[in-house]
C-alpha cells in the first residue's frame, strides 16, 4: 500500500473545472475508440491466421482418467487452452501454483458464456489430479476444468517453460488445428468473455465482425443471457436491445 509521504511526493496533474475535465475526456475518448478499432482489426487479423494441423496425439489425466486433446473440447468447437504451472518445482508447491496463473485462474469468468459461443476453455499442468482437486477447491477454482499433462503438449506447444494460451479449433470431422497461442504479457488481458473470444478463429461471432466469408456471425447483445438461462428464447431481452439499439455504439 503507498504511504501519505509516497502520495505528497507525487507530482499530480493539474486540477482543473468541470468544463476543462470534460473536454480533456473527449479528447482521450478519441484516442481511446482508436485503441478499439485497433484492436477490433487486430482480432480480424486472427481469423485470418494460417492453420497448423495437430497431428500429433496427446494424452491428458482428468478428474475420470485419460482423455484426449478432442475430449478436451468436451463438445464446443473451439478450445483455448492455459498451460498453469503448478508442479514440484514451482513456487508454492503444494498449496499454491504459480503466483501469475494463480492471478489468472483468479480473473476467470463464468464459463457458460464461452460455451454460449462454442468455446471451452481449460487449463493443464504437470500437478496430479488429486492436487489439482485440492488446490481448485482451497482456492474457489471449481468451475475450471483443469488437466495434468503427461506427454510432450508442452514442450510441443511452447509452454513447458512458461504461461501460455493455445488455442485450437475443431473442424466437422474432428480434426484438430493450432490457430493461435499467447504467453508472457499477452496473458494479462485474459480472463473475461472477450480477450478469449477475440484470440479464437470465430471471434465473437457478432455482425459487426469482419471476419472470412462463411464464418457463423448473429446480432449482438442478442445472444447474451443470464448464466442460467442460456439455451432458452427470450423475446422481452430481443425487444429491449432492438428498442437500445441506437444507443449501442459498437
Amino acid at each position: 500500500m503507498t504511504t501519505n509521504e509516497q502520495i505528497a511526493q507525487m507530482k499530480k496533474p493539474a486540477v482543473v473545472s468541470a468544463e476543462e475535465w470534460q473536454n480533456a475526456w473527449q479528447e482521450m475518448l478519441v484516442k481511446e475508440k482508436e485503441f478499439t478499432r485497433s484492436r477490433d482489426a487486430l482480432a480480424a487479423a486472427r481469423r485470418r491466421m494460417p492453420w497448423f494441423a495437430v497431428e500429433k496425439e496427446y494424452v491428458f489425466e482428468g478428474p475420470q482418467g485419460k482423455v484426449s486433446l478432442l475430449d478436451l473440447f468436451d463438445g464446443q468447437r473451439q478450445l483455448v487452452l492455459y498451460r498453469a504451472f503448478y508442479d514440484s518445482n514451482v513456487y508454492g508447491w503444494p498449496e499454491h501454483a504459480c503466483v501469475g496463473c494463480s492471478m489468472g485462474a483468479d480473473q476467470v469468468s463464468n464459463l457458460l458464456h464461452l460455451h454460449a459461443r462454442d468455446t471451452s476453455l481449460v487449463y493443464a499442468s504437470r500437478g496430479s489430479q488429486e492436487n489439482i482437486a485440492t488446490l481448485k477447491q482451497r482456492m474457489g477454482w471449481d468451475a475450471i476444468p483443469w488437466f495434468t499433462i503427461t506427454d510432450d503438449f508442452d514442450k510441443d506447444f511452447g509452454v513447458d517453460e512458461w504461461h501460455g494460451h493455445n488455442v485450437f479449433f475443431r473442424d466437422e470431422h474432428d480434426k484438430i488445428f493450432r490457430t493461435y497461442w499467447v504467453n508472457s504479457r499477452g496473458d494479462e488481458a485474459m480472463g473475461n468473455v472477450w480477450s478469449y473470444l477475440d484470440v479464437t478463429p470465430l471471434g465473437r461471432q457478432e455482425l459487426w465482425e469482419d471476419s472470412p466469408e462463411g464464418y457463423p456471425q448473429t446480432e449482438p447483445y442478442k445472444w447474451w443471457r443470464w448464466h442460467d438461462a442460456y439455451g432458452k428464447e427470450d423475446a422481452k431481452w430481443s425487444n429491449v436491445v432492438d428498442n437500445a439499439t441506437v444507443l449501442l455504439n459498437l
